[in-house]
């Protein structure tokens, strides 16, 4: 997935739309860290981070 893709995605989401490209890079980059750091695939890492996101954006919504 291109940098472009995922900030679609984040908006989507709940990201806003002003900072969704330079959070897809920083996402990106952990996605990669943490691919190597655990041995998971980058995919793989990039799914969990997006999950975590998500929820977080969720929460917010609820006033949590």
């Amino acid at each position: 997935m291109n940098r472009a893709e995922l900030a679609r995605v984040l908006v989507a989401l709940g990201c806003p739309e002003l900072k969704s490209e330079e959070m897809a890079g920083q996402l990106q980059k952990r996605a990669c860290q943490l691919a190597q750091d655990s041995g998971r695939t980058e995919e793989d890492a990039l799914a969990h981070l997006l999950s975590l996101m998500r929820q977080g954006w969720a929460a917010r919504e609820r006033g949590w």
